[in-house]
């Protein structure tokens, strides 16, 4: 795939209509509905058969309620951000979402539920929500709770400091330093390996860690490069360094168990794979950043835990 490292290099570009990113919003049950988008792109999002809505299954639940009800962000810009004046959610993720929608419905209805990243599984094994498309890395510790489709794209962690500041261009020279990283990321595990002698101070969302960086209440913050990057485009006073120095592969976050809910999901990630839908949902969010064409979508099933 293209590789993310290039988005520091177009940073300057104008992200039009985004403002601050986050990989878990800090809100534990706000339901804010997705509008249908009405583009192109969602019109040429396939439907599924009705031979492909099981009877009994999460399909056929989805489809007669009228809405794919999604755990995701709200305001991570490129990824799943509400734009203020029309009340729509935009983005990579939140287009992903729609699109999904439109395979199981015939419409792209979506009813966005605000997560944290510590509520993610939760939210999944009560059922609050469908699916979550939240830049949801998958481990094997969360394949333990809930089930991931995909993965449907792969980024990785990378640094950010404060403007001018020196000293801090890899992992390792955060030894020593306090580093900031969100809550029940992959980052603190990173970290840990990578630069054991720091010190981490965690927080619950990515606005509250560029807040904590600003206050110089750590001197670095690792989180995805994806994040980073549209952080450091709203927020001139922050800037991403080195280079990304993980895989973060993202999935579809399921409920744990439903085997036939995954298999389906799985399917229509081929679908749209193949039909060049991903690719046009890239173009026109992370892609609007990204120089050059739309990467290869990682293999489904390529990494342990999906």
């Amino acid at each position: 795939m293209v590789s993310m490292r290039r988005v520091a290099a177009v940073a300057a570009v104008s992200m039009v209509g985004l403002s601050a990113a986050c990989s878990g919003t800090d809100s534990t049950s706000s339901a804010v509905p997705g509008a249908p988008k009405d583009n192109s792109v969602i019109a040429q999002a396939p439907v599924a058969s009705a031979a492909e809505i099981l009877p009994g299954s999460t399909m056929e639940k989805i489809k007669q309620r009228g809405e794919l009800i999604v755990g995701g962000s709200l305001d991570a810009p490129l990824l799943s951000q509400q734009n203020p004046t029309t009340g729509e959610v935009e983005g990579f993720d939140a287009d992903m979402g729609k699109a999904l929608a439109k395979y199981i419905i015939g419409q792209p209805k979506v009813k966005i539920v605000n997560a944290a990243s510590e509520t993610r599984e939760a939210l999944l094994s009560n059922g609050t929500v469908d699916v979550v498309f939240q830049t949801y890395t998958i481990t094997p510790e969360r394949a333990e709770q809930v089930a991931f489709a995909g993965p449907y794209y792969s980024s990785g962690l990378t640094i950010a400091v404060k403007k001018g500041a020196a000293g801090i261009a890899k992992p390792e020279d955060l030894n020593g330093k306090t580093v900031i990283a969100g809550a029940n990321t992959p980052a603190i595990a990173a970290i840990k390996q990578l630069a054991p002698q720091a010190t981490i101070v965690t927080f619950g969302s990515d606005p509250e860690c560029v807040q904590a960086l600003k206050q110089d209440r750590g001197v670095a913050y690792v989180q995805d490069e994806t994040l980073l990057v549209a952080d450091a485009q709203k927020d001139p006073t922050i800037q991403v360094v080195g280079s990304p120095f993980t895989t973060d592969p993202y999935g579809i976050g399921l409920k744990h168990g439903d085997d036939q809910f995954k298999k389906f999901v799985n399917d229509w990630l081929t679908k749209i794979q193949g039909q060049g839908v991903w690719q046009q949902i890239w173009k026109g969010s992370l892609g609007t950043v990204v120089q050059g064409e739309a990467p290869t979508p990682p293999q489904i099933g390529s990494v342990p835990g999906s």
